[in-house]
């Protein structure tokens, strides 16, 4: 039985061209079976054209050079019995990053068809949102921040509502926060039964002692808003923005600084981001 391979012989059965083989062995991703000391000639065996394949699977698929590494040592005969469990991990681990892009990339064709389709228009209404008493976490988002402010603030109006049923959280952006990636927010939840110190309290007093103190009670006044719904994930919210911001231009309405977000269902409540319902409402300035 024949168990060597000329390089050239080997790029036949794999497809692989010996530019390629040869990177893969510079890469010490394929090292050949042997390689002649004097001639520096590569020779492969026929058990390494699944592996061989298995690689050029994986460099399609653009997992990086030092997972594929840790995959290929993990999955050799020289490897411990851990191999199989690391190997595993490194494949699941960068499928679920496949899966991600192709959620991205469906999403975005799906954004862009809407837009290149004239016929197409978000429905926007311009509505008044009622006066109400909210707990509320205000800050200052700094620039370069990810979303943990708003997990944080969300973590301490939960514990200041305890068990109390509340209704859906909202938040109010300073259109800064998004145009220049910093600027105030104030994240709030209304409950379902006024807070005890409602009463008790003006707006923006801090809660009694054992509530966090970043959480404030605060009036939320009646306001004139064109409103729309936006539909599932947040990643092509921009297209519901530019929906309200056009239907108050084009109404020649004056916006406040100020735009708000009711999340009526999101990932509080459910796993799936199709489900979500968020309702945008880009605040409009009261006529006198």
């Amino acid at each position: 039985m024949r168990t060597r391979l000329t390089i050239g012989e080997f790029s036949h059965i794999t497809h692989l061209s010996i530019r390629t083989l040869r990177r893969y062995h510079e890469q010490d991703l394929l090292v050949p079976a042997e390689v002649d000391p004097f001639s520096g000639y590569r020779y492969y065996s026929p058990e390494q054209v699944r592996p061989a394949l298995t690689i050029r699977r994986f460099r399609e698929l653009d997992l990086p050079l030092a997972d594929l590494r840790r995959y290929l040592h993990a999955m050799s005969p020289a490897a411990d019995g851990e191999g199989l469990d690391v190997g595993q991990e490194v494949v699941a681990a960068h499928l679920r990053r496949l899966e991600d892009r192709l959620g991205r990339t469906q999403r975005a064709v799906e954004a862009l068809r809407e837009l290149l389709d004239p016929a197409v228009e978000r429905p926007v209404a311009l509505e008044v949102l009622p006066a109400q008493r909210v707990l509320a976490v205000t800050l200052d988002v700094p620039p370069g921040s990810d979303l943990t402010w708003y997990d944080a603030a969300m973590r301490d109006l939960d514990a200041a509502v305890d068990r109390r049923p509340v209704l859906p959280p909202g938040g109010r952006y300073a259109h800064e926060l998004f145009s220049e990636g910093s600027g105030r927010a104030t994240v709030y939840l209304p409950t379902a039964t006024a807070p005890p110190s409602a009463t008790a309290l003006p707006a923006g007093a801090a809660l009694p002692s054992g509530g966090p103190s970043t959480v404030r009670e605060l009036d939320l006044p009646e306001r004139r808003a064109a409103v729309a719904t936006h539909v599932g994930s947040h990643e092509d919210l921009d297209l519901t923005y530019g929906a309200v911001g056009s239907f108050a231009a084009r109404h020649d309405l004056r916006p406040q600084e100020l735009v708000e977000e009711i999340y009526l269902v999101g990932p509080r409540d459910t796993d799936h981001p199709d489900r979500w319902r968020t309702l945008v409402a880009w605040l409009i300035e009261t006529p006198n």
